[in-house]
């Protein structure tokens, strides 16, 4: 089932089946530790805060790692976000988190405008953050225009009646 798909799917289901969706097909699954494209060791669905280089990890423990990593990514945009959250904005901001971090987040201009009421551009802020040490990298381009689409379809859905 392409992203497309699993994406009208999830719509219905919520945020952490989108946030799923989007994490699972863009950080793909790699049961053996390898670096990312900067060097950082990483496993599963773009695991690394316990990755080491020669590691490999069954199915169940990757899918309990993504579910693991995505609820802390979800209890970030839940702490930081002042203003309530249409479900598929909020998941694509715990996929935007899961993949830049805490730290990177709320420090973000991206936050800054979110917490003032500009959704639309805080949805927009994501298309920034394509670059991975110091290289525009065209996976990141890719995901951070679906998470856009999807942060943006929060505002639209959440505007009809």
């Amino acid at each position: 089932m392409g992203l497309k798909t699993k994406l009208g799917v999830s719509l219905a289901a919520g945020a952490i089946s989108i946030a799923t969706a989007v994490v699972s097909f863009y950080e793909g699954y790699e049961p053996t530790a390898y670096r990312d494209p900067v060097g950082i060791p990483t496993i599963c669905y773009g695991h690394t805060e316990t990755a080491r280089l020669g590691q490999t990890l069954s199915q169940a423990e990757c899918t309990a790692l993504l579910q693991q990593d995505l609820g802390e990514a979800f209890a970030v945009v839940d702490r930081r976000a002042k203003v309530e959250l249409p479900e598929p904005t909020r998941a694509a901001l715990a996929s935007f988190v899961y993949n830049v971090g805490a730290g990177n987040f709320a420090r973000s201009t991206l936050l800054r405008k979110l917490n003032r009421g500009d959704l639309r551009g805080a949805c927009h802020e994501l298309s920034r953050w394509v670059y991975a040490g110091g290289k525009r990298l065209n996976g990141l381009v890719s995901r951070r225009a679906t998470e856009k689409e999807i942060c943006l379809a929060g505002l639209v859905q959440e505007a009809q009646p």
